[in-house]
Protein backbone atom coordinates (compact mmCIF):
# COMPACT_ATOMS: atom_id res chain seq x y z
CA UNK A 1 0.00 0.00 0.00
CA UNK A 2 1.49 3.38 -1.10
CA UNK A 3 2.23 6.05 1.75
CA UNK A 4 0.14 9.40 2.15
CA UNK A 5 4.20 11.29 1.51
CA UNK A 6 6.46 10.71 -1.39
CA UNK A 7 10.13 11.98 0.52
CA UNK A 8 12.24 10.42 -1.83
CA UNK A 9 10.13 12.53 -5.03
CA UNK A 10 11.80 15.78 -6.01
CA UNK A 11 8.47 16.37 -8.01
CA UNK A 12 5.81 18.71 -7.88
CA UNK A 13 3.04 16.44 -8.79
CA UNK A 14 3.83 14.15 -6.20
CA UNK A 15 3.97 16.77 -3.39
CA UNK A 16 0.29 17.77 -4.84
CA UNK A 17 -0.81 14.20 -4.75
CA UNK A 18 -0.12 14.20 -1.04
CA UNK A 19 -2.59 17.31 -0.78
CA UNK A 20 -5.36 15.97 -3.19
CA UNK A 21 -4.34 12.02 -3.49
CA UNK A 22 -6.83 10.84 -1.23
CA UNK A 23 -9.62 9.44 -2.84
CA UNK A 24 -12.50 11.24 -1.40
CA UNK A 25 -10.81 14.73 -1.80
CA UNK A 26 -11.30 15.43 -5.11
CA UNK A 27 -15.54 14.55 -4.68
CA UNK A 28 -15.42 16.47 -1.79
CA UNK A 29 -14.02 19.61 -4.05
CA UNK A 30 -16.42 18.82 -6.77
CA UNK A 31 -19.70 19.07 -5.05
CA UNK A 32 -18.31 22.50 -2.97
CA UNK A 33 -17.45 23.57 -6.41
CA UNK A 34 -21.59 22.54 -7.38
CA UNK A 35 -22.87 24.70 -4.35
CA UNK A 36 -22.94 21.67 -2.01
CA UNK A 37 -21.31 23.22 1.13
CA UNK A 38 -23.00 22.34 4.09
CA UNK A 39 -21.78 19.34 5.82
CA UNK A 40 -25.52 17.02 5.81
CA UNK A 41 -25.36 17.48 2.09
CA UNK A 42 -22.31 16.69 1.49
CA UNK A 43 -22.52 13.82 3.33
CA UNK A 44 -26.10 12.82 1.53
CA UNK A 45 -24.35 13.68 -1.88
CA UNK A 46 -21.43 11.60 -1.18
CA UNK A 47 -22.61 8.50 0.40
CA UNK A 48 -19.41 8.76 2.53
CA UNK A 49 -19.36 7.83 7.04
CA UNK A 50 -19.44 11.24 9.13
CA UNK A 51 -16.03 10.14 10.02
CA UNK A 52 -14.25 10.26 6.89
CA UNK A 53 -16.06 13.58 5.47
CA UNK A 54 -14.97 15.33 8.70
CA UNK A 55 -11.26 14.43 8.13
CA UNK A 56 -12.14 15.39 4.64
CA UNK A 57 -12.80 18.30 5.28
CA UNK A 58 -10.83 18.95 8.21
CA UNK A 59 -7.52 18.26 5.86
CA UNK A 60 -9.11 20.78 2.76
CA UNK A 61 -9.42 23.51 5.76
CA UNK A 62 -5.72 23.28 7.17
CA UNK A 63 -4.13 23.09 3.80
CA UNK A 64 -6.19 26.40 2.58
CA UNK A 65 -8.61 24.67 -0.16
CA UNK A 66 -11.33 25.19 1.70
CA UNK A 67 -12.63 27.71 4.07
CA UNK A 68 -15.19 27.19 7.24
CA UNK A 69 -17.51 30.09 7.11
CA UNK A 70 -20.72 30.04 9.82
CA UNK A 71 -23.83 29.95 8.28
CA UNK A 72 -26.40 29.41 11.76
CA UNK A 73 -25.16 30.22 15.51
CA UNK A 74 -27.19 28.15 17.19
CA UNK A 75 -26.75 25.59 16.92
CA UNK A 76 -23.61 26.49 14.96
CA UNK A 77 -23.48 25.02 11.69
CA UNK A 78 -20.76 25.62 8.64
CA UNK A 79 -20.13 25.43 5.55
CA UNK A 80 -17.67 24.80 3.60
CA UNK A 81 -16.32 27.43 0.67
CA UNK A 82 -13.63 26.81 -1.78
CA UNK A 83 -10.72 29.36 -1.22
CA UNK A 84 -8.78 31.01 -4.18
CA UNK A 85 -6.40 28.02 -3.79
CA UNK A 86 -8.80 25.73 -4.14
CA UNK A 87 -10.56 27.07 -7.56
CA UNK A 88 -7.13 26.58 -8.60
CA UNK A 89 -8.39 22.98 -9.16
CA UNK A 90 -11.01 23.07 -11.33
CA UNK A 91 -9.38 22.98 -14.44
CA UNK A 92 -7.95 19.88 -13.08
CA UNK A 93 -11.51 17.93 -12.02
CA UNK A 94 -12.94 19.78 -15.81
CA UNK A 95 -10.29 17.76 -17.17
CA UNK A 96 -10.37 14.57 -15.20
CA UNK A 97 -14.26 14.24 -15.85
CA UNK A 98 -14.10 15.36 -19.59
CA UNK A 99 -10.84 12.07 -19.98
CA UNK A 100 -12.68 9.99 -17.68
CA UNK A 101 -16.02 10.84 -20.04
CA UNK A 102 -14.17 10.07 -23.37
CA UNK A 103 -12.19 7.04 -21.89
CA UNK A 104 -14.23 5.33 -19.50
CA UNK A 105 -17.96 6.46 -20.71
CA UNK A 106 -21.29 5.18 -18.49
CA UNK A 107 -23.15 3.19 -20.68
CA UNK A 108 -25.26 5.53 -23.17
CA UNK A 109 -23.23 8.51 -22.43
CA UNK A 110 -21.46 10.73 -20.15
CA UNK A 111 -24.10 10.20 -17.11
CA UNK A 112 -23.38 14.52 -16.30
CA UNK A 113 -22.85 17.03 -19.00
CA UNK A 114 -21.10 20.51 -18.30
CA UNK A 115 -22.43 23.20 -19.32
CA UNK A 116 -21.69 27.09 -20.02
CA UNK A 117 -24.25 28.96 -17.62
CA UNK A 118 -24.93 31.91 -19.87
CA UNK A 119 -25.73 29.95 -22.99
CA UNK A 120 -26.01 26.10 -22.63
CA UNK A 121 -23.14 25.35 -24.66
CA UNK A 122 -21.25 22.18 -23.63
CA UNK A 123 -17.38 22.72 -21.59
CA UNK A 124 -14.67 21.47 -24.24
CA UNK A 125 -11.31 20.13 -23.52
CA UNK A 126 -10.29 24.17 -24.07
CA UNK A 127 -12.05 25.06 -21.26
CA UNK A 128 -14.31 27.24 -23.41
CA UNK A 129 -17.61 26.77 -24.05
CA UNK A 130 -18.16 24.84 -27.91
CA UNK A 131 -21.22 27.60 -28.21
CA UNK A 132 -19.93 30.94 -27.57
CA UNK A 133 -16.54 30.38 -26.81
CA UNK A 134 -16.10 31.63 -24.31
CA UNK A 135 -13.44 30.82 -21.85
CA UNK A 136 -14.94 29.37 -18.79
CA UNK A 137 -14.26 29.09 -14.93
CA UNK A 138 -15.73 27.36 -11.95
CA UNK A 139 -18.72 29.86 -11.77
CA UNK A 140 -19.92 30.03 -15.26
CA UNK A 141 -20.41 26.10 -15.78
CA UNK A 142 -23.16 24.00 -13.79
CA UNK A 143 -23.08 19.80 -14.21
CA UNK A 144 -26.21 18.29 -14.40
CA UNK A 145 -27.35 15.56 -15.41
CA UNK A 146 -27.44 13.87 -18.56
CA UNK A 147 -31.00 13.77 -19.63
CA UNK A 148 -31.97 10.51 -20.71
CA UNK A 149 -34.54 9.82 -23.54
CA UNK A 150 -37.70 8.36 -21.98
CA UNK A 151 -38.31 6.33 -25.12
CA UNK A 152 -35.70 4.39 -26.63
CA UNK A 153 -34.45 4.47 -29.90
CA UNK A 154 -35.41 2.26 -32.66
CA UNK A 155 -33.20 -0.36 -33.26
CA UNK A 156 -32.06 0.85 -36.96
CA UNK A 157 -31.03 4.37 -35.45
CA UNK A 158 -28.88 2.56 -33.35
CA UNK A 159 -26.36 1.44 -35.92
CA UNK A 160 -25.99 4.70 -37.49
Amino acid sequence: MLGRTYPDQACSIARALEVVGERWTLLVLRDTYRGIRRFDDLLASLGITRGVLAARLSWLVDEGLLERRAYQARPERFEYVPTAKGLELWPVLMHLLLWGDRYYPAPGGPPQVAQHKGCGGRISPQLTCDRCGRQLGPTDVTVQPRRRRSHPRPAAQLTR
